[in-house]
């Protein structure tokens, strides 16, 4: 699996013209390795060549797992690291580098002259992190799996005057009590008119009757994300809600309904925002229709009018429209989609009904 990765990671670099790279995103080396370590403010990175075995320049103080698909060069705090990747690299080579290379390290290496030329390469990476493989497509869709039952589990804990903070602090004990690894990102948990901020932070904001309640929330299986957004009423919805609720959720259908391979990113986020702006919310629809997602909860390539490349099957994204009315309540329905040769799987089979709870 991971020697597949690699060379699919080698072909992209020689597409762009390169032999080597140095690859510093923890997940990244996660996925190319199968070791996973966060190095704090110590240098951590994997020299990828056009032959060799990868090497991964390591801390002492962590360590890789014995069947890490690498060699691992080993290195103290009191030693220099970048004396090491120099001695890996090429000098009479470009290098490749990592977008999450910190200055502190590249501007040394560059000063030393350790590579005849640096460029910005991770895409090299983020292009292969990009199509799932069937390994990380059952980890997706077991991912997904548990944000379903754990949702079913969020909306029982919502009654009146509990604060979004309380409900908040309960769902990480819900995830793991479901064989899940916890968030995978912090979950958003929205009351009233709160919900019209997009990314709001749960605060000390009671649940009134009337109120919209919004959880956009994820966990990890295996290190990989999940992802969804619903929005439920406590009480009755107004007719103004439930016709807001309506037009997000027929816009979400729509994206849905067109993801294939080859149909372009920028026509897909077109299909959602045309029925809200139909609707005459256009201007309240502030974002784009969703991201890619993997081992991080935000990867590179969005779904926004903005990006006209065509999906690919293997890719998996979100498709979250939301309509968004301040002072008054938001409304958010998201789901992941794994593309398939022809078509697409929804990865989230919660209803998207807007539904009365409390």
């Amino acid at each position: 699996m991971y020697e597949q990765r690699i060379k699919t990671v080698r072909r992209n670099l020689a597409n762009r013209g390169l032999e080597q790279m140095l690859v510093c995103d923890p997940r990244s080396i996660h996925y190319l390795t199968g070791a996973f370590i966060e190095p704090g403010e110590r240098f951590l990175g994997l020299i990828v060549g056009s032959d060799a075995r990868p090497t991964l320049v390591l801390n002492a103080l962590f360590a890789a797992p014995a069947d890490a698909a690498c060699t691992v060069r080993s290195f103290t705090d009191t030693d220099d690291p970048l004396a090491i990747v120099e001695g890996l690299c090429d000098a009479d080579k470009p290098l490749g580098c990592d977008k999450n290379l910190p200055a502190r390290f590249l501007l040394p290496l560059m000063e030393r002259g350790a590579a005849s030329g640096f460029v910005l390469a991770s895409d090299a990476v983020d292009d292969a992190r990009a199509i799932k493989d069937d390994t990380e497509r059952e980890l997706m869709r077991a991912a997904s799996a548990a944000n379903d039952a754990a949702m079913d589990r969020f909306r029982r804990l919502v009654h009146e005057g509990v604060t979004e903070a309380d409900v908040a602090g309960q769902l990480e004990a819900i995830y793991r009590e479901l064989g899940a690894q916890g968030h995978s990102f912090t979950p958003i948990v929205s009351f009233g008119a709160n919900a019209a901020d997009p990314h709001h932070e749960p605060d000390d904001t009671p649940l009134a009757s009337g109120d919209v309640v919004l959880f956009d929330v994820g966990c990890r299986k295996g290190e990989y994300c999940s992802d969804m957004t619903r929005t439920f009423v406590f009480g009755e919805p107004s007719e103004k809600l439930r016709e807001v609720h309506d037009t997000v959720r027929r816009a979400n259908e729509a994206a849905r309904k067109l993801v294939a391979p080859g149909v372009r990113f920028c026509d897909i986020d077109a299909a959602a925002r045309s029925i809200i702006e139909e609707a005459g919310y256009g201007s309240y629809f502030t974002h784009r229709l969703g991201h890619q997602i993997g081992l991080d909860v935000h990867e590179p390539g969005d779904v926004s009018a903005a990006h006209d490349a065509p999906v690919q099957a293997g890719m998996v994204f979100s498709i979250e429209p939301g309509i968004y009315l301040p002072g008054e309540f938001g409304v958010r329905i998201e789901d992941l989609v794994l593309v398939t040769e022809d078509g697409c799987e929804v990865l989230h089979s919660y209803p998207r009904e807007l539904v009365s709870i409390g």
